[in-house]
């Protein structure tokens, strides 16, 4: 093990931000995570511990006074087929898009939707990403974790992980208590093509698509993402920095005679899901900028380090959005990302 310390973690967020980590090391494989997890020399610094996947989903306020794991778990196999379904195992570690387009690559159908989603394989099912109609519950078979405390591994099913909207039992009540070391997908040998959500029937379109395919799905989603989601290389962020809130249907409708032209989605009998970049542009926030951190001019969802801005003053400017939106439509926008 390579224990390092006072290590800086700009490298590993893609918002940019400088923090450094008291003690760094990294696993690549489940077996190297158990043997770092239950070395007596680390008892000590396991109270304040950070698993650390792609980074995509972090912002970091200050610097991080514990243990930083960061994980590096690879490999992508098959590991079982049926007449319709092929059973795709990838490691924790791996990144998403290239698991995407492994994907695409050997024909395997049904997370080509999820295309350009920055961030790692052990991400996608802590919470349930998802974008244009598809979600990682509609494709998920199992994942393998760890258990810090009791020091076992354990498999969790579909039911298991109990997904909901950008949710799961790893984001409450097992939040901090697994680390995922891999998941398997259940993809299918004959697509089933979802075009109806969002632009994506309009950029096909576009491209002069007269036969779909995945390849040319993907490439609708990759063509949309980047025409309005900043490349998080060259400018910091997290993607969607808030979720899109769901609120009961009197209260949308009370909201709708106020706002005739609010955007919204219906969820189901009971509830209807706000488009929180409308709420926010609608508060004046879009293309705001203070300093380095700012409000992206095209899709006011993402929040932005141009260059040297500090974690404390995205955050506050995620707390003033938060408020004038609570203050103008009674709704409390919740953050998707995760707050260090």
């Amino acid at each position: 093990m390579n224990l390092q310390e006072n290590i800086s973690l700009k490298p590993y967020n893609t918002f940019g931000i400088e923090a450094k980590a008291k003690y760094f090391t990294a696993f690549q494989s489940a077996e190297q995570l158990e043997e770092i997890i239950s070395d007596p020399q680390l008892h000590n610094l396991k109270s304040s511990l950070l698993i650390l996947g792609g980074g995509s989903n972090l912002l970091f306020t200050r610097n991080f006074d514990g243990l930083v794991l960061k994980n590096e778990v690879s490999g992508i196999e098959v590991i079982k087929e049926d007449e319709d379904f092929i059973y795709v195992k990838a490691g924790a570690g791996e990144n998403w898009h290239q698991f995407v387009l492994y994907c695409l690559q050997h024909q395997y159908a049904g997370v080509e939707n999820l295309s350009l989603i920055p961030g790692n394989v052990g991400a996608s099912p802590m919470q349930n990403i998802g974008a244009y109609g598809v979600e990682i519950k509609d494709v998920f078979y199992e994942l393998e974790a760890f258990h810090l405390g009791d020091k076992a591994f354990r498999k969790f099913s579909l039911s298991d992980c109990a997904f909901g909207y950008r949710e799961s039992v790893f984001k409450r009540e097992y939040k901090n208590q697994f680390v995922i070391t891999s998941v398997t997908y259940r993809l299918r040998k004959q697509p089933v093509f979802n075009t109806s959500y969002g632009a994506i029937r309009h950029e096909l379109d576009k491209m002069g698509v007269k036969e779909l395919s995945i390849q040319v799905i993907s490439q609708a989603v990759i063509n949309i993402r980047s025409s309005k989601l900043p490349d998080w290389k060259i400018e910091g962020n997290a993607g969607s920095f808030f979720k899109n809130p769901q609120i009961p249907n009197e209260q949308f409708q009370s909201l709708k005679e106020q706002f005739p032209k609010i955007v919204a989605f219906p969820v189901d009998t009971q509830h209807t899901k706000l488009a929180a970049g409308w709420l926010i542009e609608q508060c004046g926030w879009k293309g705001y900028r203070k300093g380095d951190a700012g409000c992206y001019p095209k899709q006011a969802l993402v929040l932005v380090n141009y260059g040297n801005a500090k974690g404390e003053e995205i955050f506050e400017l995620s707390e003033q959005i938060v408020q004038s939106v609570k203050n103008k439509f009674g709704v409390e926008l919740e953050r998707e990302v995760n707050i260090i």
